[in-house]
């Protein structure tokens, strides 16, 4: 009483199957969106990231310099790569981790070490 007949569907009317047009048009979406992305947010995360590098590697002894923790101190020795020694206070020197700089606060000139006295 409340069954229909299943009618069955001839092959010719079947739909073709999809084409790259179809495809594409589906990935234009997400293509655009990962153009968004790239624009956005990953480009201008490099380049602060380029520049922090910088900043890090250019630190020398006499620079002051403003860690993580907010501790802001005068740099008295610099090794590439490593630690640095940090004065904090008359006499007080800390070691710290390069990547721990937050900040320079002010450059100094190079120092010579190799100048006679």
């Amino acid at each position: 009483m409340f069954v229909t007949p299943a009618y069955a569907q001839s092959s010719a009317a079947a739909p073709a199957p999809g084409g790259f047009a179809e495809i594409a048009m589906q990935l234009l979406p997400i293509a655009l969106l990962v153009l968004i992305f790239w624009f956005l947010i990953f480009r201008p995360q490099q380049k602060r990231l380029k520049a922090q590098q910088a900043m890090l590697s250019s630190i020398r002894r006499g620079d002051t310099i403003v860690t993580t923790g907010g501790i802001v101190g005068k740099v008295t020795k610099a090794v590439d790569g490593e630690d640095l020694e940090v004065e904090i206070s008359q006499g007080v020197k800390v070691k710290i981790v390069r990547g721990m700089v937050a900040d320079v606060r002010s450059k100094s000139e190079p120092v010579n070490d190799n100048k006679p006295a």
